[in-house]
């Protein structure tokens, strides 16, 4: 039985990356060596970094004055190293779930936060509209799509100062204006590569403002003027974010990503919003085209489980939703295929028809 993978992270990488990657990992290049065992210093790997800097840069038109770099941590430990790097006085967080939840308790360590709006009086279901940025923070910071809760920014935000952004799900998903933004970053294990590797977009420009001491491993010039080479980067993770950059460059780049995400995601809401035993849970115009978040209507919830079940058997994986939403999330990132959406709407139409 074929399976479609909708876990929300780590998460669906097309097979040829993950076939590439194997291989790698089995013998790099010729050279007798697994990937595994290869030196980050070795001639034959910087090739791999400097490439896939050099798709970054190309696949996101990137301008002038960013750095690309890999760390680890996840984008757990960016929440940390964002307002030790650039808060100085205040930092503006637009609140829209529990990862923009975290990422502005870290920044209150460092000094004054002011939360410009938040969705967190209806759960999170909506992204806010009209808020007011503060001129004098130091930085907005915006979590553009929020998995747990299937929400999206899908567009860039005109700010007065700078934002920084956290794209773990939803980059190179579609065209961003890399100008409006002082850095991006994100965990790379939902729409980049394998869990491992932490990819961070910085406006060289903004670095070194700040009046306090930063630990060498927690300043982000430490790795910029390194190029990720300050101490052992992640390797296989970055090689394999390689290897799915350059799927998205063969397969049109972002424009096709983002022309694939409008497809998919509107092959599920089109469904949820048909069918007689499901509803969306997101607000129509904030829904998110990663993470498409549904339930049972109050009247079939004792259904859930039966469909979990049914779902499993018929190839789903990973359609739980969060326990913070309930019912199901189909995580559509960019390997995802119309098949795999088509697949579920099945499921969904089959599921309907027995009750």
């Amino acid at each position: 039985m074929k399976k479609y993978n909708f876990n929300a992270g780590p998460s669906i990488l097309p097979r040829e990356v993950i076939e590439a990657t194997s291989a790698a990992c089995l013998d790099f290049e010729g050279s007798g060596l697994s990937l595994m065992e290869t030196s980050h210093r070795a001639k034959n790997f910087q090739p791999i970094v400097d490439e896939a800097v050099a798709l970054f840069k190309e696949l996101l038109s990137i301008p002038e004055g960013y750095s690309v770099v890999f760390l680890g941590g996840g984008a757990s430990l960016e929440f940390c190293m964002v307002p030790y790097n650039f808060l100085e006085k205040k930092a503006a967080y637009l609140n829209t779930g529990v990862w923009a939840s975290k990422a502005q308790k870290e920044a209150k360590l460092f000094g004054e936060v002011v939360e410009v709006a938040s969705s967190a009086d209806k759960n999170f279901t909506y992204i806010p509209k009209n808020f007011t940025i503060p001129t004098d923070a130091d930085y907005l910071h915006i979590t553009s799509n929020n998995t747990i809760y299937g929400t999206e920014l899908l567009k860039d935000i005109d700010s007065p100062i700078p934002v920084i952004a956290d794209m773990s799900s939803d980059i190179f998903s579609r065209p961003i204006d890399v100008s409006k933004y002082g850095m991006i970053y994100g965990g790379a294990q939902k729409n980049l590569s394998m869990a491992g590797v932490t990819f961070c977009i910085i406006k060289e420009d903004l670095l070194g403002k700040v009046s306090r001491p930063i630990p060498t491993m927690l300043d982000y010039r430490t790795h910029v003027k390194k190029g990720s080479m300050f101490n052992t980067p992640p390797t296989v993770p970055i090689y394999c974010a390689l290897q799915n950059l350059k799927w998205i460059k063969k397969q049109g780049g972002v424009e096709a990503m983002e022309k694939l995400a409008i497809q998919r995601s509107a092959i599920l809401y089109e469904e949820i919003d048909r069918n007689k035993l499901f509803v969306g849970t997101a607000e129509a115009d904030s829904r998110s085209r990663m993470n498409i978040t549904f339930v049972l209507k109050p009247e079939y919830q004792e259904l859930q489980d039966e469909f979990m079940a049914f779902a499993t058997s018929k190839g789903m994986v990973g359609v739980k939703g969060h326990r913070d939403v309930g019912g199901f999330r189909a995580s559509c990132y960019n390997a995802m295929t119309i098949e795999g959406c088509e697949a579920l709407v099945a499921c969904m139409k089959e599921f309907e028809k027995s009750h």
